[in-house]
């Protein structure tokens, strides 16, 4: 698999981690050192990746299961040898997202290093 799809795919379980509720997931797209960083409308949010694990659980029913629509959308991606930053907007829990995302390649796979969050506006 080309390095842009392995992305890709990383890409594609971070977002279903979020739309399905998954924990799961979460493990599996981010590097377990991993931040979660930005700011919500009411303030500056830090999270590692088990407090993103938790926080994506406790939506409940989960995005997918109300049925909400799904918005993903690859803004941009540059990969460096065994690094990348991703630019990825979608939607959750009534806000736009544009997510700026690092990876890192070990082991022949792809994780997501670090996260950082803005919101562009709420629904």
């Amino acid at each position: 698999m080309q390095d842009k799809d392995a992305i890709a795919a990383v890409i594609r379980t971070y977002f279903d981690c979020m739309n399905e509720s998954s924990a799961e997931k979460v493990r599996e797209a981010f590097h377990s050192n991993a931040r979660i960083t930005g700011y919500l409308p009411d303030g500056l949010h830090e999270m590692t990746v088990e407090d993103f694990a938790q926080f994506v659980v406790s939506q409940q029913p989960s995005p997918k299961e109300k049925g909400d629509a799904e918005v993903l959308e690859l803004v941009s991606l540059d990969i460096a040898g065994n690094t990348a930053v991703a630019r990825v907007r979608d939607q959750y829990l009534g806000m736009n997202f544009l997510d700026t995302l690092s990876f890192l390649k070990i082991d022949s796979e792809w994780f997501i290093y670090n996260k950082l969050f803005h919101v562009e506006s709420t629904l």
